[in-house]
């Protein structure tokens, strides 16, 4: 642990974890652990999956599924408005060509 960062306690699932963060971003380990809380709970509460490993694996491996399918649909987006960019450049270019045509 070096100067910038400082112990802080979380709760997961009933636990008490205590973990190292920087003052600026504790907050967000905050708001991460009380996420993962509530989809812990959610798994939890399913009754099908027992022991707390098994439910932070499952947990894990949903909000994975969740970051990567987001990032697949931004990729996707930003893929859609460069080639929609492109386009645009392309008809630009048309005009400024046939204009300079019509001067001649």
């Amino acid at each position: 642990m070096n100067k910038e960062t400082k112990p802080m306690r979380i709760h997961i699932l009933d636990k008490e974890y205590l973990v190292a963060c920087p003052d600026n971003e504790r907050e967000a380990l905050f708001a991460s652990a009380e996420l993962l809380t509530e989809k812990m709970k959610e798994i939890r509460d399913t009754g099908k999956i027992v022991g707390a490993d098994r439910i932070a694996v499952m947990a894990a491996l949903n909000m994975a599924h969740d970051l990567l399918e987001q990032k697949y649909t931004r990729d996707e987006y930003q893929l859609n408005v460069s080639k929609r960019i492109r386009a645009l450049q392309d008809k630009i270019d048309l005009a400024l060509n046939n204009g300079n045509q019509l001067e001649l």
